[in-house]
């Protein structure tokens, strides 16, 4: 990994981790559609208007079909589930959860024929499943409805992420990053918005909400998606994805210390087995890379 790539690792591991306590405000004093939905607003005009103020080209040839699927999922279907769910089952444990995204993003390379899956990956998936039984299965609070729809909201948001992220990767991998971004969000705000009637801002926000919204859409939308994008390109979306695994130890860290949250001792053995499954998926382990003997070296003209 380049020097500039493993910033943006970084930067994006520790931004996404405190998101997960900006979206708790900001859901509480928008509701979780429109604080997905303006959010997505907000995004977009950032990048628009800075845009127009560098004199930054934007080129949106590719269609509005690609923007729409990969809004559909990376925005309004990964945002919204984690927005609803969120509230429900606390930061740790809903981070914890997006730990599974690499294991989603693998399955789909798979599926879809863009990566080819060794045993040990398919022994990863194995343990990410166990993992997920050991996590939902033995919570620190009781076992009810409304924290199981809360996982499962999770789980539809991590796929949703995992399936976009490839699509992008695959559809519009010839796209600058900031225009994946601006169209993914613009189209996501679009998808998001009609819930607003099913689920309406609760009471009039207030000046520090309307701060935590603009971070949120500013700095942990806009910034980061089109960093994101830009590090799918550089090394692909398996391994970019794989940044999850830290964004979850950092905001399982901002649930235990900053809001207490509880988390049983048997749900963090759960957290480890996903790590480690996710870690045999993406190959990270040294006996998993093949030995330079064993890459077949390309013939051209006839010359070996």
């Amino acid at each position: 990994m380049k020097p500039r790539d493993l910033a943006i690792y970084i930067f994006l591991a520790t931004a996404w981790g405190l998101s997960f306590l900006i979206v708790l405000k900001v859901v509480a004093a928008f509701g979780w559609v429109a604080a997905v939905s303006i959010r997505a607003f907000v995004a977009c005009l950032t990048l628009y208007l800075i845009a127009k103020l560098t004199g930054r080209r934007l080129d949106f040839s590719a269609g509005w079909w690609p923007f729409f699927v990969v809004g559909a999922t990376t925005v309004a279907g990964q945002l919204l589930g984690l927005s609803y769910a969120t509230p429900l089952i606390g930061t740790a444990m809903a981070a914890i959860i997006v730990a599974s995204i690499p294991l989603f993003s693998m399955v789909i390379s798979q599926v879809w024929g863009l990566e080819r899956m060794r045993p040990s990956g398919l022994l990863g998936l194995a343990l990410g499943v166990a993992g997920m039984v050991l996590l939902v299965g033995f919570p620190a609070v009781p076992l009810t409805g409304e924290f199981l729809l809360g996982c499962a909201a999770t789980l539809g948001a991590c796929f949703s992420a995992a399936f976009g992220s490839n699509y992008a990767s695959h559809r519009l991998k010839n796209v600058g990053s900031w225009e994946v971004t601006m169209g993914s969000f613009l189209f996501g705000g679009l998808i998001a918005s009609p819930f607003l009637a099913l689920v309406p801002v609760p009471a009039l926000p207030g000046f520090m909400d309307i701060v935590y919204l603009l971070i949120a859409g500013c700095v942990m939308s806009a910034t980061t998606y089109v960093l994101y994008f830009t590090l799918v390109g550089s090394i692909g979306a398996t391994k970019a994805i794989s940044v999850e695994f830290v964004v979850t130890v950092v905001a399982v860290f901002v649930g235990a210390v900053f809001l207490q949250e509880p988390l049983a001792p048997v749900q963090f053995v759960g957290a480890a087995v996903i790590i480690l499954g996710c870690a045999l998926v993406l190959g990270l382990f040294p006996w998993q890379r093949p030995k330079i003997s064993q890459i077949p070296v390309p013939h051209q003209d006839g010359v070996p």
